[in-house]
């Protein structure tokens, strides 16, 4: 966890974040065991920051950022929000800071009602917070609808006559309407063509700078927010193992887990160049172990290539090994 930061910069600060998903089994269904999705994350995000956390899928990053908006309630931990412990909040508490924190989902398809026009869709939550009177809503939709890049034709229409790209730029809207703070997106390019995964990935960061935004941006793909990101963190197994400053991860990675991710990266090289990238590359061994049963010690060590005796009885602290480089790894201890 970070430490030593001044707090007044901080949006958001996440201590020892934990979500444990029963395993029910029989007529009673009585709790076998439990589901570490998430076991003791931390980190902070400063006003106007991009922090990009990363992992492969079924780490728990996903479950890091439903919790962030109390989608699900967390088994422990603390998350504070502009001062306020939102796992200590009231309902009428919650929904005053939901205006100020919002989520953009993985699947365009699926997160928009298919029954409701677009209009209706961004709308909504004008209406129910009452932001807007019922002459201006609609002007603000076309407004907003500009924004990402859609016509005012659009705001007639129903989600299934759109393309993938054109409901995530929705979802965004969606997302902007409120005039939020802070926003979650998940995977918001992984179900998109590549040709339009970069447009969309631009259109985020230009909404960053009109709209003085704070992002926690959830990918699989090193690559997706490497040109976004101020910050990345890499989650393996419902622990961050890594989190610095986005050129000290990408130039100088630390956690075995992070080279392996970013050796897998494709890279556009040719020749002498391509030859000593393929020498530095290794590839994780086994499989993924079971957040049911996670390896005692060092998640990881069950497929890192530096193991250690100690990696498998005893948990690696997370130290501040340089300045802002944070990692959980007795390579750095």
């Amino acid at each position: 966890m970070e430490k030593g930061k001044n707090q007044s910069f901080e949006l958001l600060l996440v201590e020892d974040l934990k979500k444990h998903f029963p395993v029910r089994r029989g007529f009673f269904r009585k709790a076998i065991g439990y589901i570490y999705a998430v076991d003791g994350v931390g980190f902070s995000i400063r006003r106007g920051e991009t922090l990009g956390l990363v992992g492969e899928s079924g780490c728990g990053k996903s479950t890091v950022g439903r919790c962030l908006v109390k989608l699900y309630h967390p088994t422990a931990g603390r998350i504070m929000f502009e001062g306020k412990d939102i796992c200590k909040c009231s309902k009428s508490e919650l929904v005053h800071l939901r205006r100020n924190m919002q989520m953009i989902f993985q699947d365009p398809y699926s997160s928009l009602n298919p029954r409701l026009r677009v209009q209706d869709i961004i709308g909504e939550a004008l209406r129910v917070h009452g932001l807007v009177s019922k002459g201006e809503w609609k002007d603000r939709v076309h407004e907003l609808l500009a924004k990402v890049g859609l016509e005012a034709d659009h705001m007639a229409r129903y989600p299934h006559e759109f393309s993938g790209g054109q409901r995530q730029r929705i979802g965004i809207a969606r997302a902007l309407a409120l005039s939020p703070k802070f926003i979650i997106a998940d995977e918001p390019v992984s179900a998109l063509d590549v040709s339009v995964q970069a447009q969309v990935i631009n259109l985020l960061d230009s909404l960053k700078e009109d709209f003085g935004l704070s992002y926690l941006v959830i990918a699989h793909d090193l690559a997706v927010v490497e040109h976004i990101a101020d910050r990345v963190a890499v989650m393996y197994l419902g622990k961050l193992v890594e989190l610095a400053e986005d050129h000290a991860l990408y130039g100088n990675p630390k956690h075995p887990y992070s080279q392996a991710l970013l050796t897998a990266v494709p890279k556009a090289e040719r020749g002498a160049r391509q030859k000593r990238r393929q020498n530095r590359r290794f590839l994780l061994q086994s499989e993924v172990p079971s957040p049911m049963n996670p390896p005692l010690g060092c998640h990881f060590h069950t497929r890192c290539p530096r193991l250690m005796d100690h990696c498998r009885n005893e948990e690696p602290p997370f130290i501040e090994v340089e300045q802002n480089h944070w990692v959980a790894c007795f390579l750095h201890a």
